[in-house]
This record gives C-alpha cells, structure tokens and sequence, in this order.
C-alpha cells in the first residue's frame, strides 16, 4: 500500500466494466462531518479519536504515504478491529457471472472453477478508502473493515486462507472482489485483514495464500459445531489456535511410506516455550504415532515431532520455534504432498 498501486485502477468495478476497462462511475461514500453546529450559526470542528491500538497512517489524499491517487485509511475506523473474526465460511454456488475470463491490461485472466487445491506464495497488499462504499466484482459493497479480499482468478465467492511469512499471522478472508493486477502481487485484502496480518502500516508482505475448498470448509463448520474437548489433566498448555475455527486436521495420507518413529517429544515439564506447528488432531492415539512416524523425514524442518493429548484428541506438533515468523516458514515450505495444513500456536 506505500508504493503506488496501479493495480488499484481496476478495483471495485463490476466484471462486464472490467472487461471494458471502462472508468467505475461510483462515487465513494463521504465520511459523515464531524462538524459540530454553534448557536450562532457557525460550526466547529471537534476531532476524532482514533483507535490507539491502530498504525498512524497517513491521510487519504494528504500526498504522503505512497498510496495510490486518493487511496489509503478511513478517516474513523471503528474500535477494536483486532478482533474482527474471520470470515464466516459457508459453501455457497459460484457467480456464473463473476467467473467467466475477462481481459485487463491486455492480459486474460481465466477464474477457477473447479476443485482442485490453490496456493500460492507472493506480495499481498490492501486497499482501503477509494473503494470503500462501492460494489465489487460480485455485486456486493466493499467494506474495509470487513475480512474480505480480492484476488484475480480464484472463484467469486470463495474463502482463502492468507499467512503473512513476515509476521505468521494467518486470517480467513471472503473472496469477493477482483485484482491486484500486478505481475509480483498476490492479492489485495481489505483493511482490516491487513491490520491482523500485521502489514496495515508496511503496505505490503509477503504472504501465502490458500484456498479453501468445499471440503475443508465442511471440516471447519463441523469443527465449530463439535462440542470443545476438556483437556485432562495431564495435557499442556499449547493448545491456543492462531486462528479462530482451527480446522481438525486429516490423518496423514497412507500413501507415504512408514518410517520408523526416532523422535519424541519431551515431557511437558521440560517443554520449552513458543510457536509450534500444529499438524494433526487425532480420535486415535495410535493414528497420532503414525502420522509422527510418517513425518518422521521432515523433521529437520519441523523440529520435534510429538503428541499430546487434550481431551479426546490426539494432537500432532511440530517445534519449537524461536519466533511465529519461523513457524509460518517452516508451515509454508512443508511439501503439499503430505496432505498436512499446519496450524501455528504459542505455549
């Protein structure tokens, strides 16, 4: 968001204006005045108080910060935008409109439409004020401070997983909108989105996005509706998610080949603090040892593999690491092939 963004002239316009590449003739929604009346006719202007816990920014228009023409902050955001939950996830039918290709700059972009899983490591950027108030690629209003994104061809509606490799916040975002379209950026997430990834005041991060397929949103929403697990007494304290509605993880796929277990992970009194890797929940203690041992070669990687048990669920981590920065790297570099989507925590 501080280097200019060109791939901005596109956002909030409709598909059909995309194609054209027409100019969007929506007019931003004005900020209400905070111009207050005096008895004798004139008006005096009573600051905002801004919400400390958030970056000071720049002004929209002010001709600082690097934003692109009039982009950037709102002028009040709402309080307590930290605890903004993730996007509400639901297994919705695609926009027959929003998904057919369309040409921008000269480039053709075709939306996915199938099933098949999506990663992707790159820049993600944010955009903010310009857009606010105006109708996206899927008809709905962009809402800043709502946890949606935009994104150049993955399916409109569809959720994403986003982990900023700098930071190791992970967040859930709608996808509703189209762009960036920039050769080196990703993906373009709202304000608020930016705030918990911990790039609001950068601009920019590198990221990894995933998408979220019917699938594993079906295993969000049965992990939400399942009643929590009471940790017994002898498990430890190292099951916080980073994100809310941790999806339980599938067992290892019995594709790979067995490898002996040469790691265990030490008694919890010895357990040293910080981030850890999530990368299984198990009803079986037994399935728990066989995904260990089946980690078991990635574990130069993952660090200490071992489980612990929290209720009725077997958890498989992976760690420690010195930083959720580490942990989100060492989340992004594990093969897709072990079928594994880590979680990163903090004891």
């Amino acid at each position: 968001m501080r280097a200019p963004f060109d791939t901005f002239a596109m956002r909030g316009l409709s598909l059909t204006v995309l194609l054209t590449l027409a100019a969007c003739g929506t007019t931003p929604q004005k900020p209400a005045s905070n111009n207050v009346p005096l008895p004798s006719g004139g008006k005096v202007k009573v600051p905002v108080r801004q919400d400390p816990t958030l970056p000071v920014l720049p002004a929209a228009g002010s001709g600082r910060g690097g934003y692109y023409k009039d982009d950037g902050p709102g002028d009040n955001p709402p309080a307590n935008l930290r605890d903004v939950p993730d996007a509400e996830v639901r297994n919705e039918a695609y926009s027959t409109r929003s998904n057919r290709p369309y040409v921008v700059f000269g480039k053709t972009y075709t939306p996915i439409t199938d099933n098949e899983p999506f990663k992707q490591k790159g820049t993600g950027t944010w955009y903010g004020k310009k857009f606010h108030g105006q109708r996206t690629s899927s008809g709905e209003i962009y809402d800043m401070y709502k946890m949606t994104a935009a994104h150049p061809t993955l399916p409109i509606p569809s959720y994403a997983r986003v982990t900023s490799i700098d930071s190791g916040e992970q967040v859930i975002v709608r996808i509703n909108d189209r762009g960036p379209f920039h050769a080196t950026r990703v993906i373009d997430v709202s304000y608020t989105a930016a705030l918990k990834l911990g790039f609001l005041g950068k601009g920019s991060h590198q990221v990894v996005v995933e998408r979220l397929l019917p699938a594993d949103i079906d295993a969000i929403l049965a992990a939400r509706a399942a009643p929590k697990p009471v940790p017994s007494v002898v498990a430890i304290s190292i099951d916080t998610p980073v994100e809310t509605g941790a999806v339980v993880q599938p067992e290892v796929s019995s594709q790979m080949p067995p490898v002996d277990a040469t790691v265990a992970m030490p008694a919890p009194a010895a357990l040293a603090s910080g981030f850890y890797l999530q990368l299984g929940a198990y009803s079986r203690a037994d399935n728990a040892e066989s995904g260990r041992s089946r980690l078991a070669p990635y574990a130069a990687a993952l660090g200490t593999l071992g489980v612990v048990q929290a209720g009725n669920l077997f958890r498989l981590y992976g760690g420690p690491f010195s930083s959720r920065a580490d942990a989100a790297r060492a989340a992004a570099n594990l093969p897709e092939s072990t079928g594994i989507k880590p979680i990163v925590i903090q004891r």
